[in-house]
């Protein structure tokens, strides 16, 4: 495995981490939880990423569960604030009350005495910015979270909340968490500059777009049977993807990985470390042998002509907006 800094902080996460939406937080996903977080261990991933929001608090007791046997300064974890968990009309946003609230209940969850990295998991237009960061901050000084960050905020939400925390005096942003893979490149065009120039790092969500570039689903054909786009209660995300176009273009990329003698996956995740503002990468595991496939990523360092004729292939759906 290898590490990178989490921005421009010292702290050190490995080039894959593992996460837990849409996989962990059922009573029968508890044993695939345990064995691939322990085959993330054997390959060397330190850092571990949930939310609160995954499946109400179960995915933070799954993975919480999972790291319990292990030493905790061995690995980094981090969690979410922002999603509705409950029905009251402050248990959502970014406000104080629910960001003090819901890092006690998450720690609670995981079993934990501190939270390494606190993500903001959406902008809250109904806060000010200024009462969010103040909390987090808060928090910090606590000892409850070391670093805190931010998903899907946009490069000019995060250039201010940077303005606020140096106006103010706070502890800066540690970190991004957007979504990035082949087919989904927003990042590119601002948040990697605003980024790199406040001193974000990337952890990026969705790398292989939701399994779409593992090459298991094929053009023409439906979804294999037990794969998630075959499930209707989870794919949602993915069914957009099941095109026949992005599905030919998916089919040109393996090709290219089967020259390179990768799997797709692998040739997918190396694209995305290509860019040096992506702290890590998080992938989604249901099974250790997917971890240790993935993890291998690490050691391809993809050339320009690779580059160059991935690019050439992937301007063919360069318009393609997934639904939301």
């Amino acid at each position: 495995m290898k590490y990178r800094r989490l921005g421009n902080t010292g702290l050190k996460v490995s080039e894959i981490g593992l996460g837990s939406w849409l996989t962990y937080g059922t009573a029968a996903e508890q044993k695939a939880a345990d064995a691939c977080v322990a085959k993330a261990f054997e390959c060397g991933i330190n850092f571990f990423d949930t939310a609160n929001a995954y499946n109400r608090g179960e995915g933070e007791k799954a993975i919480g569960a999972a790291l319990r046997s292990y030493k905790r300064s061995d690995y980094v974890l981090s969690t979410k604030v922002f999603f509705p968990m409950g029905e009251g009309v402050n248990d959502r946003g970014l406000s104080r009350k629910h960001i003090m609230e819901q890092c006690e209940a998450s720690l609670r969850r995981l079993g934990t005495d501190y939270i390494d990295v606190y993500f903001c998991h959406r902008f809250d237009p109904e806060t000010p910015v200024e009462e969010t960061l103040r909390a987090l901050d808060d928090l910090t000084a606590q000892g409850k979270i070391l670093y805190s960050a931010v998903s899907e905020w946009s490069a000019a939400q995060i250039a201010q909340a940077a303005g606020i925390s140096r106006r103010l005096n706070l502890r800066p942003l540690a970190a991004n968490q957007p979504i990035y893979n082949m087919f989904e490149r927003y990042i590119e065009q601002e948040v990697l500059a605003v980024s790199s120039q406040e001193g974000l790092g990337q952890v990026v969500f969705s790398p292989l777009a939701q399994g779409i570039l593992t090459g298991k689903y094929k053009p023409g054909q439906q979804p294999p049977a037990g794969t998630r786009g075959a499930d209707d209660s989870v794919n949602g995300v993915i069914r957009s993807y099941l095109r026949d176009d992005v599905l030919d273009v998916v089919a040109r990329l393996d090709s290219i990985a089967g020259e390179l003698g990768l799997k797709l996956s692998q040739l997918a995740l190396a694209w995305i470390l290509r860019q040096p503002g992506v702290s890590s990468a998080l992938i989604g595991a249901s099974r250790p042998e997917q971890v240790e496939e993935n993890a291998l990523a690490v050691n391809t360092v993809l050339q320009p002509d690779v580059l160059q004729a991935i690019e050439d292939i992937l301007v063919e759906v360069a318009d393609f907006a997934p639904a939301r």
